[in-house]
């Protein structure tokens, strides 16, 4: 069981399922703002050019009412977050890979070529010959 709960503490501290949380309360917070966005700006727009704007678009079949232009809203909500977070995760991609590109430089000139640490024993050793 100490294993157990060990192994649970090494997973829930760990900075991934960290990040993934921060992720999760930022999604929430983004799917609030884009709903505001679409109910407070673009549904009226879409508004002026149709009574009641898209939220009014029903379909009647025997007695059930279907909401359609509530569904196209939440199609318009889920394209404009994805596109969103696409922007964020594709510039969190970029700052990742030019840090990558900057530490490989960095290692690249801290450790000598192969051929450097050759031929520096080589030079050592003739050193030490006279």
């Amino acid at each position: 069981m100490k294993k157990f709960i060990a192994e649970f503490k090494e997973f829930a501290l760990k900075g991934n399922v960290m990040d993934m949380a921060i992720g999760v309360i930022i999604g929430g917070a983004f799917a609030s703002i884009i709903s505001a966005l679409t109910d407070n700006i673009i549904n009226p727009i879409i508004g002026c050019f149709t009574t009641g704007g898209l939220e009014g678009w029903t379909v009647t079949i025997w007695k059930a009412e279907l909401g359609i232009g509530a569904f196209i809203m939440a199609i318009i909500n889920f394209i404009i977050l994805a596109f969103v977070l696409f922007l964020m995760l594709k510039g969190m991609n970029k700052l990742l890979n030019a840090r990558k590109k900057e530490e490989a430089a960095e290692e690249e000139a801290a450790e000598p070529s192969a051929e450097e640490q050759l031929l520096t024993e080589i030079r050592d050793l003739l050193k030490n010959k006279n």
